[in-house]
């Protein structure tokens, strides 16, 4: 399991090194492939503005997940960064699904692997995420985040779906993969 200091780092640096980590809820997942930073003084974030009931997840402690409703449709989970209070987090994008393939397919209504989980939305769907798992610690059930191998070309690039913050490049995936929400114009070396 990866350890809840890991995610006492800022946001961008945890986010490019959950790219080949392995994410499961309740036994279903996989290879988390693309993600995204935020943080508070990002006006993109949902901390930006200050603390609501809303997102009081992503003011708690690291290590624990913050899951909101996008576009009043879909679950998206992300993982609280920083020390408590500073409100700063990583969405989760995408995964390679690995794990309980048949229970994503099941939920997602698709046999495509690569249309499992390829997106927050399809992700949040296909690993069965609600607003019950709001605030639950990613280092016990039913979440299990252990550390894999890392990428050998992290692709680099800006955030996608959002109109402020659009200049600032915290958008992060494995470079190549077909399971990535959308293609990156270009990799880069990870450093």
């Amino acid at each position: 399991m990866i350890p809840r200091t890991f995610f006492e780092r800022a946001s961008a640096t945890v986010a490019a090194d959950l790219i080949g980590a392995t994410l499961l809820v309740d036994g279903v997942g996989g290879t988390v492939v693309e993600t995204e930073a935020y943080d508070e003084t990002d006006p993109a974030s949902h901390t930006f503005g200050g603390l609501t009931p809303r997102n009081a997840s992503m003011f708690g402690p690291p290590g624990h997940a913050y899951v909101y409703r996008s576009y009043g449709i879909h679950w998206c989970l992300n993982v609280v960064c920083e020390p408590i209070g500073h409100g700063a987090g990583v969405l989760i994008r995408a995964l390679e699904p690995t794990a309980g393939i048949e229970a994503m397919r099941a939920r997602r209504g698709a046999e495509d692997l690569r249309l499992l989980a390829s997106g927050p939305g399809r992700l949040g769907q296909a690993l069965g995420i609600d607003r019950s798992l709001d605030g639950r610690a990613l280092d016990a059930p039913p979440f299990e985040l252990r550390q894999g191998e890392p990428c050998p070309t992290l692709a680099i690039g800006p955030r996608i779906g959002i109109s402020r913050g659009v200049e600032t490049a915290w958008r992060f995936g494995w470079a190549g993969s077909p399971f990535l929400s959308r293609r990156f114009s270009s990799p880069s070396p990870r450093a």
